[in-house]
């Protein structure tokens, strides 16, 4: 049976924060015979897909796990390509986005990234910065470890200066540290693919996310798939280490 829009979006189970791991464009392109960069072509029209159910399924911050820290390990031919592949669908989705009334935003160290495409990604924060049904979240030369390391950084600098106790830090400081600090943790965390790790991110975030873990390597990541996970969720009792009886009360 299908799943409906407004079967997510009326339910008040229904996650506000998703975050996915878009894993399996090149294992896609490969089943097919086909370069691997045909398939994170594919994975970019599964993105926008994904963004358009989540706005009309209520969601209020979709966070997708686009290119990792370790990424830049890969071959250099690849790791080109994929940059280009960015620029250019900034270049084509952020005016859409806007039209949408989706805010943009981006975590990871974003001084790794080429200069075209960083500026790009400013300008379209910076154009979206008021919007208010979605917020995409995209994470790119992204690593929870290195975000943490970051976090960490910046409280030493302070206390090094006197600016702060480190009688002081405690989570909410910490957390505001962050990549994510202006947005909350996520409710739910998608893998796609069939593997089973959360490799590297968003790890502070995510210590009380729920997880789903999908079959479908990323491009064949379509709506319905999507809208399983998020009603698998509503489904699902959140304690944060409560029992059931005191959650019930």
């Amino acid at each position: 049976m299908e799943i409906r829009a407004e079967e997510i979006k009326n339910n008040p189970n229904r996650p506000q924060h998703v975050a996915i791991i878009l894993d399996g464009n090149g294992r896609w392109a490969k089943k097919r015979g086909l370069p691997r960069m045909m398939g994170h072509n594919e994975g970019v029209k599964t993105v926008r897909e994904i963004v358009t159910a989540s706005a009309e399924a209520g969601v209020k911050y979709l966070t997708i796990y686009a290119f990792s820290k370790q990424n830049w390990n890969r071959p250099k031919d690849e790791v080109s390509a994929i940059m280009s592949l960015l620029l250019k669908t900034a270049q084509r989705e952020i005016k859409e986005l806007h039209r949408n009334n989706v805010r943009l935003k981006v975590i990871g160290d974003k001084n790794d990234l080429p200069n075209e495409a960083r500026d790009v990604l400013e300008q379209g924060i910076e154009l979206t910065k008021d919007n208010e049904l979605l917020t995409l979240v995209v994470a790119l030369s992204y690593g929870s470890r290195d975000e943490i390391l970051r976090a960490v950084h910046t409280l030493a600098e302070d206390v090094k200066s006197g600016e702060l106790d480190p009688n002081d830090i405690n989570e909410t400081l910490f957390g505001s540290r962050l990549d994510t600090a202006d947005i909350p943790d996520p409710d739910l965390i998608i893998r796609t693919s069939g593997e089973y790790r959360i490799s590297n991110y968003l790890l502070w975030q995510a210590a009380y996310a729920e997880f789903y873990f999908a079959e479908e390597l990323w491009p064949d990541f379509h709506r319905q798939e999507y809208y399983k996970a998020l009603l698998s969720y509503t489904q699902r009792e959140r304690r944060f280490g409560k029992t059931s009886e005191q959650v019930s009360i």
